[in-house]
Formats: C-alpha cells, structure tokens, sequence
C-alpha cells in the first residue's frame, strides 16, 4: 500500500460520480467490421480501422517479411544507430504520398503533436499560436509543454480566426495555427483551402493534424491537405487508423524534417519504429491510393446513417465521413445508449466529458469498409427515436 493510495482511491470516487470512470476491457477484432468481446461476437462501431487493413493479408505478409529480414526491433533512438536504410526509404515513400519534400516517422501521434509543436516554439518562442477548440487533447499538452497561452477560435469559424489575427497576430513575430482536418469526436472536416488562404494572407505557419483523414479521404486517400498542395506547411498523420497498423508521420519541407531532426525531443529520445511495423507501413502505402471503391463506401455508409438519424429525429451533425456521433446529452445518457446497443449485438462506446464538452457526451460511430448497408439499418433500429 502506498502513501498515495487514499488520494487515488478519493479520485477515483468523485471520477465515478460523474459518471467518467474507464474500465479496460480486452477485445479481439474479427472480419467484417465485428469484434469479440466478454464472449461475444459485436459489431464493430468504435475501431478507427477505417478500411479494415489491420488483419490485410498483404499488411500481415510485409510485416512478417520485414521481421524475418531485419529482426523485431531498431535497437536504439534515430540518432544513435536507429536509423536504417528501411526507415529512410519509408520516409521517402510518406513524402511522395504527401506530395512534401521530406518526411519523419515517429512512434505515435500523440508522441507526435506533443513533440512537434514545443520544437516548433523554440524557433519562434514569442509566436501567437491559434487553435481551433476542438483540437486534440495531444495538441492541447504540446501547447502547454511549450508553456504559451493559447488564443482558440471558436470551431470551424474561419472569420473569428480571421479577426484573432487581425487583433493579436500582428502584434507578434511569427504565427501559428493549428487545427485537424477531420475532428475525430464530430466527423467534420476543417475548410483547408481557404484556410490556407487565411494563413498565407497573415502570413501564417499552418500546421495541420491529419490522424482521422490519412487514407481515408483526399487524392489517393492522401488525406484532405493533398488537396491543396503547397497550402499547410506542417501534416501530422497516423498509420493506426485506416492504414491498418501502427505510428505517425509528420511531412513538410526539408528544412523542416532537418530542424525536428535536431530540435523535437519526442523524435530524438526515442526508440525507432521496429520493422514490423515499417513493412505494414509499406505494404499500406501500396494499397491505399488503389481504395476508390472503399473510400467511395464509406461515403455512402455515411450518408445512410446520416439520414437515418435525421429521419429518425436527432438533430442534424456537421459530420461528413466516415465518423457520425449519436448525441446523448448527459454522461449517464451516452452510457444506457451504448448499453442498449451492445445488449442488440454493437460495439459503439460513449464519449464522455473531458474527451468532449460537458452536455454533449455521445456515442460515437466509426465506420469500416467492410461494414454493409444492412448493418447500418440494423444500427439505426437498435438505436431507435431521438428519445
């Protein structure tokens, strides 16, 4: 027993009274968009495995080859013998995908926003760095280890991101913006071209967090920055979600890559990826810019639920992909939600405060090419009338 266990058990007791207690639970993905569960088999409606790549036969076969040819792990940081020919080439291949000069893997992307943007402020310490409110609670922390104040504009509102910058960007050095592309909690996108346009015209460094967009939506499922080449001056991407295995990348210009390189603690004390996991990497970089036809279902898997919910009395969402959050309200509402889903055969877990704002805790549903169209009418009668 330690000298703290009191405290944690105090904390733990006020996390539960307001309704916010977590509890892991093991789970074991099947295919077609199901999971298996305390026993049972669900259908899967909280992975982020988008394009159901995780258990790819080619994802599985690269991952083994790479394994066999260059062992299990990298053995040590980047900078010390770390880096492999492999690492290198990966990173090429990332920069092509992204249509960016360079690119950096690193082992996540939380490791990623929290490492990136205090690096990026001890270049321009007396930046004014804008964010959007609903950014990731990662890229929150790396504003808070740069130790800046952050001036947040109100979400997906490019006129107050305008006016913020009229009134404290010209005051400061340099600026900063910092939003997502696709907002992992809501399912909308980010306006990138005219926020592009926004950035250059205040003169702006754009930094742009593609975690939920990568091999999802875009040009050859680029993410939606390749639709404005040249516009964001900082991507970070993962390879968790719709590529199907694990870590993150971040892709800009050389001089960039050069300065994380030399400047990004996150990069610098950290193990290498290991080679399984760059052989999946690779094996999805092939695959992905061929999936039209899946990224063209999950448009149309959305717009079924969309409608189904509109028909069925939710108020409508600003979702547009392949995520479409069920708004429940109060903490204890989103729970019985999921409860009823997963007593119909569903995995689709509640959101709750401090993931999102209090009063909008919800039960958000992540969709999967493998899912059909009878799965979401099964969902939407499962789910039943806006109570």
């Amino acid at each position: 027993m330690s000298v703290l266990d009191e405290r944690f058990r105090a904390a733990l007791g006020a996390i539960e009274a307001r309704g916010q207690r977590r509890t892991l639970l093991p789970s074991e993905p099947v295919a077609g968009g199901r999971i298996l569960r305390e026993g049972r088999e669900l259908l899967d409606f909280s992975s982020n495995d988008y394009l159901s790549l995780a258990h790819h036969p080619a994802l599985i076969e690269r991952a083994r080859e790479w394994t066999e040819r260059h062992g299990t792990g990298a053995g040590a940081s980047r900078l010390v013998t770390g880096t492999s020919e492999a690492h290198l080439a990966l990173e090429a291949r990332i920069a092509a995908f992204k249509g960016t000069e360079a690119a950096l893997l690193f082992a996540s992307g939380w490791q990623a926003n929290a490492a990136v943007l205090p690096a990026l402020l001890a270049a321009a310490p007396e930046a004014a760095v804008f964010t959007d409110r609903l950014i990731h609670s990662s890229l929150h922390s790396g504003c808070a280890a740069a130790g800046i104040r952050q001036i947040r504009f109100r979400h997906n509102d490019l006129d107050h991101l305008e006016a913020l910058l009229g009134e404290h960007g010209s005051k400061a050095p340099a600026r900063i913006i910092v939003t997502e592309s696709v907002f992992s909690m809501d399912g909308d996108t980010a306006d990138l071209a005219k926020l592009s346009q926004v950035a250059r015209a205040h003169d702006a460094f754009l930094f742009v967090d593609e975690a939920h967009a990568t091999g999802v939506l875009g040009p050859r499922g680029a993410g939606l920055s390749a639709s404005v080449p040249g516009g964001v001056d900082l991507v970070m991407g993962t390879f968790s979600k719709a590529m199907g295995s694990f870590g993150a990348y971040v892709a800009g210009s050389r001089l960039l890559c050069d300065y994380l390189v030399n400047t990004c603690g996150g990069f610098i004390y950290s193990t290498a990826p290991p080679p399984p996991v760059l052989g999946a990497i690779d094996a999805a970089l092939d695959l992905v810019p061929t999936m039209g036809a899946e990224r063209r279902k999950l448009v149309e898997l959305g717009n079924q639920l969309r409608g189904g919910l509109a028909g069925a009395g939710f108020p409508a969402s600003a979702s547009s992909t392949q995520i479409v959050p069920v708004i429940a309200g109060e903490a204890q509402a989103a729970l019985d939600l999921s409860r009823r889903l997963a007593e119909r055969g569903m995995l689709a877990v509640a959101i709750r405060p401090p993931t999102v704002p209090r009063g909008t805790s919800r039960v958000r549903i992540a969709l999967q090419a493998t899912h059909e169209p009878q799965d979401i009418e099964q969902l939407l009668e499962a789910i039943g009338p806006c109570p």
